[in-house]
């Protein structure tokens, strides 16, 4: 029978306990195992006392050993003794240890059964070890006892301090919490055992924080120590939390962990202006929507506590501005609402109040959450543009219109202070075919070209307005023109008719209805009354009824017609509208007299009218004509070519004769060119509309002086009507030479700021005028010089 020992070392139990020795049921031939053993039951003992009767092989008897973790010293610490009843103590028994730990943590002495931990243990680490024990024949290796089992067991010391596993710690809590309100709550864990002795046993304690904060020493619940903590004055605090172990004795080990608490915040502070009152200004060419200035209110506040909502409470621009608030940074942005004139006002003053949207009940004793201020807004003036009034124009004219009338008179006007004169002009994009033309001072709207409402019965032009002394401001209108129509189309046959009579037709037969069209369009509608021409009114072979609904039949007055007497008849219609005046065309019937059977359908017409001459081809026809079209063509381009060249512009009778500047670049042909000028018609325009003739091989360059005549002077409408139908048969010449000019037609008059431009009776003898700049020109001007150059006192020309 094998014993186990363990021997009490108060060294090594540090104070912990006492080592158990159990003694087992023994004979006298048996050896003491000796160690610490668990107690034995009923059966055991029964089974033991049958052992007194019989001699059995015994086998283990064990008990757990106990070790203490963190041994320190430099020896092996010994464990306990292994002992089997067969060692006689003579060394011929080999004990051997197997199972966890063997040979690494826990070594046996072969021969005594001594064993001793090699290594440190760590009862955290692990709390036990299950072991097996076996006593061989040292000589044989045949087993002296059968194997069994034990287990060593690592007793605790307090060698490890509590440990806060989840921090640091964050958290938060609503400023102006009450006292006691719940935080956060913290866990700290201690490693060593907690069934034998206090040390896990965790007391809790503040070392920083107080006195805003404080912690149940228990459960770690960490509440709120001081009524009305504001997060305006102080948002951050670090708290310290420790935990003890040994339940908080003196010789315990301690953890501690941070805690980082945030007061959140809470609407407890109202909105205020920094400043009770705003200066801004904006250009009263501002656009609509466009921001004119920015106030804000300041909350101490933050996150949807400090969002604000600004408004216009009061002020005499309410109808004129408008506020929004920007959700990013809460700020009111004052924009405009209407358009702004300076002319009309130049100041507002608005009261412009904040308020938070959102409120808390318990906090409403520290308002009003909201505030007002005063924006004082100056509108400043800018240069702006021409204003129409009003501000479009429709506009009424007859097609009939002479070119010249003025169809409307355009006014447009300087908003600004200044009053700036005004020039007027028309888009030309808008009115590419330049018929209408606007006098650039008085805005008179006036024909330049025929009007036709048959082709164009309303023209959309646009006018400009441009300011004289500052031409970037140009304004614009649009004015409307419908054109009226006026009876100037005759009616006439919507077709070409053409039709037959039959042989055997009786008087009185229909042989054709006539219908007409018109392009005038009267308000009264159309209608129009046909007749037979004078000549052919009493013609014995055909007759005409009108139907009174615009058309007409046409009726054989006779029966018996023959082919061969006449195959075909023209008979002329005339046609009138209803129109004033009334106007009438003549169209004409074409009749052929046809063969017909007895139903009257068509069986042959006279082939006359028809057929070519058998004798002459289609072909043979159709090139005579392309030879004649062609010599006719290069007879046109000569006579068109000879005119160009050799026939001079005859000025018209109506054309007003006036002083020019005319330059050439060729040398004239002195006294024997009589083409150039007429000095009789010169002296006396009035004669130049029967005699003068103007030459068309030399082109002058007419340079206006209109850009010097005062702003006062007025052209006369006479003279614009004359300008505009001139210009109207320049552009309609189709023979004009193909040379762009540009021509101002102005009274030169006392206005003139270059006086009188014609040499014509500007001195009264040759005498009066000095040509000793002659000299100066060089060799090449020594004759003209020598000519008409001064005679100095020695009697030499110069």
């Amino acid at each position: 029978m094998w014993t186990s020992g363990r021997m009490s070392n108060a060294k090594n139990l540090f104070g912990l306990g006492v080592s158990l020795y159990f003694w087992g049921l023994m004979d006298l031939t048996t050896p003491v195992l000796s160690g610490s053993a668990r107690p034995l039951t009923e059966g055991q003992e029964d089974n033991l006392s049958d052992k007194l009767h019989q001699r059995m092989k015994r086998s283990w008897v064990w008990n757990q050993f106990f070790v203490l973790e963190e041994y320190t010293g430099t020896d092996p610490l010994y464990v306990g003794k292994l002992h089997s009843d067969m060692d006689r103590g003579d060394g011929s028994i080999k004990y051997i240890l197997s199972g966890e730990g063997a040979g690494i943590v826990f070594t046996i002495d072969d021969t005594t059964g001594d064993i001793h931990a090699i290594q440190r243990l760590d009862r955290e680490e692990r709390s036990q070890y299950t072991l097996r024990a076996q006593a061989l024949d040292r000589r044989t290796g045949r087993p002296m006892e059968p194997e069994s089992e034990f287990i060593i067991k690592i007793q605790d010391i307090n060698d490890n301090e509590p440990k806060f596993l989840d921090g640091p710690y964050v958290a938060s809590v609503p400023e102006m919490s009450p006292v006691g309100t719940s935080v956060i709550q913290v866990t700290a864990t201690d490693a060593d055992d907690p069934t034998y002795g206090n040390s896990a046993r965790v007391v809790y304690s503040i070392l920083q924080g107080q006195p805003y904060f404080s912690v149940d020493s228990r459960t770690g619940l960490i509440r709120t120590a001081l009524m009305n903590m504001d997060r305006e004055a102080k948002e951050y605090y670090e708290v310290i939390i420790q935990a003890k172990d040994m339940g908080g004795q003196l010789g315990g080990l301690a953890g501690t962990t941070t805690v980082n608490i945030t007061l959140s915040d809470v609407n407890d502070n109202p909105p205020r202006f920094p400043q009770k009152h705003y200066q801004m200004s904006v250009l009263e060419s501002a656009p609509v929507s466009s921001t004119v200035g920015r106030v804000v209110a300041k909350d101490l506040d933050e996150g949807i506590n400090a969002e604000m909502k600004y408004s216009l409470v009061d002020g005499d621009g309410l109808d004129v501005f408008d506020i929004n608030t920007d959700p990013n940074y809460q700020v009111g942005i004052i924009t405009v609402r209407k358009p702004l004139s300076f002319e009309s006002k130049k100041s507002y003053t608005l009261k412009v109040e904040g308020a938070n949207p959102h409120l808390e009940m318990r906090f409403l004793n520290l308002g009003p959450f909201r505030d007002t201020t005063t924006v004082h807004i100056s509108v400043e003036d800018v240069d702006e543009p021409p204003v129409f009034e009003p501000s479009i124009y429709f506009v009424e004219v007859p097609e009939d219109v002479e070119i010249g009338t003025t169809i409307q008179i355009i006014s447009a006007k300087d908003p600004d202070v200044t009053n700036n004169s005004i020039r007027y002009s028309i888009d030309r994009s808008s009115d590419p075919g330049r018929f209408f033309y606007v006098d650039i001072t008085s805005g008179a709207l006036m024909t330049a070209r025929p009007l036709d409402r048959e082709d164009i019965s309303w023209h959309n032009i646009t006018v400009l307005a441009m300011e004289l002394n500052n031409p970037s401001q140009v304004g614009s209108v649009s004015v409307t023109v419908k054109v009226l129509d006026v009876n100037d189309n005759a009616p006439e046959f919507a077709r070409f008719y053409e039709t037959f009579v039959c042989e055997n037709a009786k008087a009185g037969q229909l042989i054709q209805t006539v219908s007409a069209i018109d392009r005038d369009d009267p308000q009264e509608g159309q209608h129009f009354y046909y007749s037979l021409a004078p000549e052919a009114a009493n013609n014995p072979n055909f007759t005409l009824r009108d139907n009174q609904d615009n058309t007409a039949w046409i009726l054989t007055r006779r029966a018996g017609f023959r082919q061969h007497e006449q195959g075909t008849f023209h008979l002329p219609i005339v046609i009138s509208d209803n129109g004033r005046p009334v106007l009438s065309s003549t169209g004409t019937l074409t009749v052929h007299v046809c063969s017909c059977d007895q139903e009257g359908a068509l069986m042959s017409c006279s082939a006359e009218a028809y057929v070519l001459p058998v004798s002459l081809s289609r072909g043979a026809l159709i090139a005579i004509l392309a030879c004649i079209f062609v010599l006719l063509v290069l007879v046109l381009l000569i006579l068109s070519m000879r005119r160009q060249r050799k026939q001079p512009y005859i000025i018209d009778e109506e054309e007003n004769i006036h002083e020019n500047i005319v330059r050439y670049d060729d040398e004239g042909g002195g006294e024997e060119d009589t083409e150039a000028f007429d000095i009789a018609a010169m002296w006396n325009p009035r004669e130049a509309q029967l005699v003068v003739r103007n030459r068309q091989d030399m082109l002058p360059e007419i340079e206006s002086l209109s850009r010097h005549v005062p702003q006062a002077c007025v052209m006369d409408n006479n003279v614009h009507n004359y300008v505009l139908a001139k210009l109207y048969e320049a552009d309609m010449d189709l023979w004009a030479p193909p040379f762009d000019s540009l021509q101002t037609y102005m009274f030169e008059g006392s206005g003139s700021v270059a006086e009188s431009l014609s040499s014509l009776q500007s001195v009264s003898t040759d005498s009066d005028q000095s040509y000793d700049y002659l000299t100066d020109w060089g060799p090449r001007f020594k004759k003209l010089a020598e000519m008409y150059g001064a005679t100095d006192s020695s009697g030499a020309l110069w």
